[in-house]
């Protein structure tokens, strides 16, 4: 049922651009939106976890001329992370960084967002120390 609920949720935010799908080719910001979310530790144990579970924000929105990527967490922080790296190879945009999490913590993470430019598919990888995320999902130029 969740996932029921995600994939509705991600064709709501698909239905709200006008006319035919745009092109996400970085010349506009996109929005995206996390369907799938495993988490990975050493002893290769995968799980399917839910975005709140994980502290991972459902939308990402993403300005490719200001190279920022800002999203909301679970409480109600916006917070954003700089596009460190950003390549298009083979039709797909490649955005990297790097995070320190949150203040205090051992929880830093480096990550890597690929975004296919005629669909708007969407894979994020991110790994920290003994944990790592594949996120997916879908983006659209809002």
């Amino acid at each position: 049922m969740r996932f029921l609920t995600a994939c509705l949720g991600v064709v709501a935010v698909l239905g709200m651009t006008s006319g035919a799908q745009a092109a996400v080719d970085g010349s506009e910001p996109v929005i995206c939106a996390s369907v799938n979310i495993m988490e990975c530790v050493p002893d290769g144990t995968c799980q399917r976890i839910n975005a709140e579970e994980a502290g991972i924000p459902r939308f990402l929105r993403v300005d490719f001329a200001g190279q920022r990527i800002t999203r909301t967490r679970p409480n109600g922080d916006d917070v954003s992370s700089q596009i460190e790296r950003s390549e298009t190879v083979d039709g797909r945009l490649i955005l990297q960084g790097a995070e320190d999490g949150f203040e205090g913590v051992s929880d830093g993470i480096g990550w890597s967002l690929s975004i296919d430019e005629e669909t708007g598919s969407m894979v994020i990888a991110g790994s920290g120390e003994d944990v790592a995320f594949v996120i997916f999902g879908a983006c659209t130029v809002y």
